[in-house]
């Protein structure tokens, strides 16, 4: 056996023992959580990350980035609408998307529901966890990578938003990990700041935000850089039984019109009304709601209504964030 495959070997046996995957994370110490395994599909180690993609008996294919559960076909929809449908329905008309991350897919197969959509650039770091997803969950989420309108590139999005040539955005998904490894750069002041640029006026971001549970100081601190930053700053969140303590959070981030002549001008016309990002600014055709599994004009303005404590922690955040000039 290759020294490799050695490793390799060594590493599986780390994640899975006794037929049961058992999650391993710093990021939240004192907890762990575990799958049952009835097959392991296909585990090697990419340029950036371990790999690992399994069979469960309750929760059908998993994916695992890092002894990390990324998606898991039970329950995926349940992160995979929220991100996607909450910036884009909170947006009057998105014509042009850039999806960062997701290489399992399921956001770009959510953003191919809008028929306003004319344009999709997908920037992803690691092409393994693409070709994975598309040879074993081509029916579940990697189901819209043949989207004419899709524009695919494997690269660093840190510097991929920092480079001309793609043009600017309607809406942003950042569909990233947990910030450690490839990811760490994506929840930094100087990102925000490159998305800012790359976002139309109007435009909305929605990125991976975490738990409240475990990350509010960590939740905290992005949320105040973000508030210099952009014109409106809202948290929202989920309800996810596979991730840990079984919810996840979304930043929404609103840029306003840059100047009033750009509205005279007529060139902002798809702004939406600077009021909130927790109300949809459209609603799903029936088509649309009938292929979602999750996601509902109701549930959109659910997800901001925060517990105490959270709001609170967000308040005091704000708070401190200097008035704009």
């Amino acid at each position: 056996m290759a020294a490799g495959a050695s490793d390799d070997r060594q590493e599986l046996l780390h994640l899975i023992k006794d037929g049961w995957f058992e999650e391993t994370q710093s990021f939240w110490t004192g907890q762990r959580f575990s799958l049952q395994v009835e097959k392991v599909l296909f585990h090697a180690r990419s340029a950036y990350q371990d790999v690992l993609l399994f069979q469960s008996t309750s929760y059908g294919k998993v994916l695992v980035l890092d002894g990390v559960i990324q998606a898991t076909e039970r329950d995926e929809m349940a992160y995979q609408e929220m991100i996607s449908h909450l910036p884009l329905f909170a947006h009057l008309n998105p014509r042009k998307v850039l999806i960062i991350g997701g290489g399992d897919g399921g956001v770009l197969r959510e953003v191919a529901k809008h028929p306003s959509i004319d344009t999709i650039h997908m920037c992803e770091i690691d092409e393994m966890v693409i070709d994975v997803s598309k040879e074993f969950m081509s029916d579940t989420l990697a189901t819209s990578y043949e989207d004419p309108r899709l524009t695919l590139v494997v690269d660093d999005a840190a510097k991929f938003v920092t480079q001309d040539g793609h043009g600017t955005y309607d809406c942003i998904i950042v569909d990233s990990s947990d910030p450690v490894g490839p990811a760490e750069a994506l929840f930094e002041a100087a990102f925000f700041q490159s998305l800012h640029k790359a976002l139309n006026p109007g435009g909305i971001i929605c990125t991976q935000a975490e738990c409240q549970w475990l990350h509010l100081d960590f939740i905290s601190k992005v949320y105040r850089a973000c508030c210099d930053i952009f014109t409106e700053v809202e948290y929202a969140y989920t309800a996810i039984p596979t991730y840990p303590s079984g919810q996840i959070g979304f930043m929404l981030l609103y840029k306003g019109p840059e100047t009033s002549a750009a509205e005279d001008d007529g060139e902002c016309d798809d702004l939406r009304p600077l009021t909130s990002l927790r109300v949809a600014a459209r609603l799903p055709s029936a088509e649309v709601q009938a292929s979602l599994k999750f996601y509902n004009p109701a549930l959109h303005t659910a997800a901001f209504a925060l517990p105490e404590f959270a709001r609170r922690k967000l308040d005091e955040a704000r708070a401190k964030v200097k008035p704009r000039s």
